[in-house]
C-alpha cells in the first residue's frame, strides 16, 4: 500500500508573499524522488519561487482526499519545510514526467526548476481522534529510543511509517497531539 507522501501529486505551499509579508498559498505539483525526497517543479516568476529564493523556509500541506465522507476527517499532514533549489538532473526529471506527463509542455523552459522541500517538523491529522506532532527526528525515522513504526515503504522520510497509524496501532502512543 502506497502511502500519502507516495501517492502525493499536488500539495499547497504557504510562504510569506515577498511585498506585503502576508501568508501566500500556492497549490504547486509535488511529489517524491526515488530517495523519498519532497520534490517540487516551480516556475521562477511565481511568488512562491521568489518568496523561497528570499527565505527558505515554507509550510506544506499534503491531503488525502476520499470519494465519500467528511472531508475534515480525511487525513491530512501539515509540515514546515525548508526548500532549496537543486541542480539539473535527468533522474529527477525523468521520474517527474512519469508521475506528471503533460509537464513535458513547460518543463524544459528555463524559468522552471526542481526544489527539494525538506521537512522541518510536523502535524499529522490521521483522522478523527488520530493527530500527532511530528518531531524532526520522527520525519527522519531516526528516533532511536522507541523501535519505528510497521511500515511497507523502504524510503528515507519517516514519515511514511506515521501516514499508516490508526487509533489501535501500537505506535499510536508516540506524540499523539491531544
Amino acid at each position: 500500500m502506497m502511502s500519502m507522501l507516495d501517492r502525493m501529486r499536488h500539495a499547497t505551499l504557504a510562504v510569506p508573499d515577498t511585498r506585503s509579508g502576508h501568508p501566500h498559498q500556492a497549490r504547486i505539483l509535488c511529489q517524491t524522488a526515488g530517495d523519498g525526497t519532497l520534490t517540487a517543479l516551480l516556475a521562477g516568476i511565481a511568488t512562491h519561487s521568489q518568496a523561497l529564493a528570499r527565505d527558505p523556509r515554507a509550510g506544506l500541506l499534503v491531503e488525502q482526499t476520499e470519494e465519500k465522507g467528511d472531508p475534515m476527517t480525511w487525513p491530512r499532514l501539515s509540515l514546515q519545510v525548508t526548500a532549496r533549489l537543486l541542480p539539473a538532473n535527468a533522474d529527477i526529471r525523468d521520474r517527474w514526467l512519469q508521475r506528471h506527463p503533460r509537464s513535458r509542455l513547460f518543463i524544459d523552459l528555463p524559468d522552471f526548476r526542481f526544489w527539494s522541500l525538506t521537512p522541518q517538523r510536523g502535524l499529522l491529522n490521521a483522522g478523527f481522534g488520530a493527530a500527532f506532532r511530528l518531531t524532526d527526528q520522527d520525519l527522519r525515522g531516526d528516533d532511536a529510543k522507541t523501535p519505528p513504526c510497521p511500515s511497507g515503504s523502504s524510503g528515507r522520510l519517516g514519515i511514511r511509517n506515521w501516514i499508516r497509524l490508526r487509533p489501535d496501532d501500537p505506535c499510536a502512543h508516540r506524540r499523539r497531539y491531544y
